[in-house]
């Protein structure tokens, strides 16, 4: 089992930044993609970023593209998700998640949820 656990919400105005944080604990060695997904009131959740066990691949969400920046250290087995020109529409509970193989976009696909971290964009 791999546990995750979410960190880094808040509210913040439009315009700003968050860093979100996601620490994973127990059967890590198996674990090789980790992603973040979203889900707003009254929505499906979304796929926002994911990045591969190396780092070197990543993938980002239209919706956030060239606002976040996915990133991880192995070494303390967490991974970031780093948002900027953050705006109301942003505004949805964070989840992270684990998987056992290569990176994906789909709920589906992954493995491991953490309890996610709520993120408020708003004046």
């Amino acid at each position: 089992q791999v546990q995750l656990v979410e960190s880094g919400g808040g509210l913040v105005q439009p315009g700003g930044s968050l860093r979100l944080s996601c620490a994973a604990s127990g059967s890590i060695v198996s674990v090789s993609a980790m992603g973040w997904f979203r889900q707003a009131p009254g929505k499906e959740r979304e796929f926002v970023a994911a990045i591969s066990w190396t780092g070197i691949t990543k993938y980002y969400a239209d919706s956030v593209k060239g606002r976040c920046t996915i990133s991880r250290d192995n070494a303390k087995n967490t991974v970031f998700v780093q948002m900027n020109s953050l705006k109301p529409e942003d505004t949805a509970v964070y989840y992270c998640a684990a998987r056992h193989s290569s990176v994906a976009v789909t709920t589906l696909e992954y493995d491991y949820w953490g309890q996610g971290t709520q993120v408020t964009v708003s004046s």
